[in-house]
């Protein structure tokens, strides 16, 4: 439903009739596309287009050419502007080239994992010939999926809180997964301020240190809408 009849149905409705005072449309600003210097794999290209999705934002080229150039990207783009196909599209594209890589999705809510988990499970689906294992790692996934998530996962979805407790003080279990990591994204990076913050950033660094350990240096990809100084990041 868009915004303009979920307006109808609000207006229409009996328990809200007559109650709304004002309605100001704020028009849409102008879509900036780009293209890449080199085009997505076909198997992406087709996902796309499956969602009537022909080109990119500008914002979205530009995260994938710096993350095709070994660079940590910090993503600042207002709600509903696409920027988990800013990670997802680049993720993606290396499990295409190279099916040993593995990623790490870090969400402040399971309930933000589990949305963003269907999203991606759709923009695979669509992708002929690409097959890989996805899923959440939180306090409600089964002991089975897990451990098949541990050992088979190429892109797994936790919450701070799972990382630091059910992941990296078993990181000799998680070996294999964290020698192939390639990329690890933070959506929602505003959420991690004050004495929160500052845990979350222990707990990255202490990521950091076991991928060390086991020969890998992860690209990182931080998210958010709000954020007012991204370059500070």
């Amino acid at each position: 439903m868009n915004a303009k009849k979920f307006l109808s149905h609000l207006l229409s409705s009996s328990s809200y009739r007559g109650q709304a005072v004002h309605i100001e449309k704020i028009g849409g600003g102008e879509a900036v596309y780009d293209d890449l210097q080199t085009p997505l794999p076909e198997p992406l290209v087709a996902s796309l287009r499956s969602k009537e999705i022909e080109r990119l934002y500008c914002h979205q080229v530009q995260c994938i050419e710096l993350l095709r150039q070994g660079k940590n990207v910090a993503v600042v783009t207002s709600t509903a502007s696409g920027k988990s196909l800013c990670y997802n599209l680049p993720v993606l594209e290396t499990m295409l080239s190279n099916t040993q890589a593995r990623a790490l999705y870090i969400y402040p809510t399971k309930a933000l994992a589990q949305d963003q988990l269907r999203g991606l499970q759709r923009l695979v689906e669509g992708a002929p010939g690409l097959e890989l294992l996805s899923g959440t790692y939180d306090g409600d996934t089964p002991p089975d999926t897990r451990r098949r998530l541990r050992d088979k996962g190429s892109i797994i979805l936790t919450n701070p809180d799972m990382l630091h407790q059910g992941i990296l003080p078993k990181h000799t279990g998680w070996a294999p997964f964290l020698a192939n990591l390639k990329y690890v994204v933070i959506d929602e990076i505003h959420s991690y301020r004050g004495v929160f913050g500052s845990n979350v950033a222990n707990v990255i660094r202490r990521l950091r240190r076991v991928c060390a350990l086991y020969g890998s240096n992860p690209q990182f990809i931080c998210c958010s809408a709000t954020i007012a100084n991204p370059g500070e990041l």
